[in-house]
């Protein structure tokens, strides 16, 4: 077996980072607002309360 290793530039770098962090950044909005919004009051709990206890106000 042998591994091949592939350089990439510093644009490509800086793209990769910045596409993983706006995903990063899309799911975790949706995770917050989605589940925090969300009509069933049992996930609309849990997700207050791990809103509070990360310090994150809400209201």
């Amino acid at each position: 077996m042998t591994a091949h290793t592939q350089t990439l530039s510093l644009t490509d770098r800086i793209g990769a980072r910045t596409l993983a962090g706006l995903m990063a950044l899309a799911i975790g909005s949706i995770l917050v607002f989605g589940v925090g919004l969300a009509n069933s009051q049992a996930l609309h709990d849990a997700a207050h309360d791990t809103r509070h206890s990360y310090g994150f106000p809400c209201h």
